[in-house]
């Protein structure tokens, strides 16, 4: 019995390193396949292929990797110097109305704070939120100095993200309560959105 039951420990065992190994892949080929037709149905560009004796089918993410060229072809003329006026223009004139200045703001600080030249959230620091007991929460500060907005120069703005998800909630807090952390924002933000789990 105990060598039966050792043999199906074993392969027990074995099933589940196989899941351990199969799930996660599995997972993200079917999560990325998912989301390049997803993008790909919302782009107006579809190239069909034609096989003699076979039905019409398209190649899903050729509109992505179009999508892709455009955006970086705009990426090159904004930043040569004959076109920065141009675009200059453009960003004055959609800060100039009322509706499209707070979308377009909002959004442009948002990209700009991943991808952008003054990238945020790389700044993970620890905040105190209670002390009684000790409740600590890991976050990135997005801005040290509030006093334009009338607040304490002793308080800095703290973007705390949640677990398992994109949104998170944004909290004042006295300089006093923060510890800076010795991580890259990258790794810290990994940390935090897995719930804890990924290891630095």
């Amino acid at each position: 019995m105990k060598t039966k039951s050792a043999a199906f420990s074993k392969i027990l065992n074995y099933f589940l390193q196989g899941l351990l190994l199969t799930v996660p892949i599995t997972v993200t080929l079917v999560v990325l396949v998912q989301a390049i037709i997803w993008i790909d149905g919302l782009l107006p560009i579809h190239i069909p292929i034609t096989i003699p004796g076979y039905q019409d089918f398209e190649i899903p993410g050729v509109g992505i990797l179009v999508l892709f060229l455009v955006v970086t072809l705009l990426g090159y003329f904004a930043s040569s110097l004959v076109a920065n006026p141009f675009f200059s223009m453009i960003e004055k004139l959609l800060g100039k109305t009322p509706l499209f200045k707070i979308i377009y703001t909002s959004v442009k600080d948002l990209v700009e704070a991943f991808v952008g030249e003054k990238k945020r959230f790389t700044q993970p620091v620890m905040v105190t939120v209670n002390n009684n007991p000790v409740i600590q929460r890991i976050g990135f500060v997005t801005e040290n100095d509030l006093t334009r907005l009338g607040i304490s120069s002793s308080k800095m703005a703290v973007y705390l993200p949640f677990s398992y998800g994109f949104n998170g909630q944004l909290i004042i807090v006295e300089s006093d309560n923060i510890t800076e952390l010795n991580v890259s924002g990258t790794e810290m933000m990994k940390f935090i959105i897995s719930g804890g789990v990924t290891d630095i």
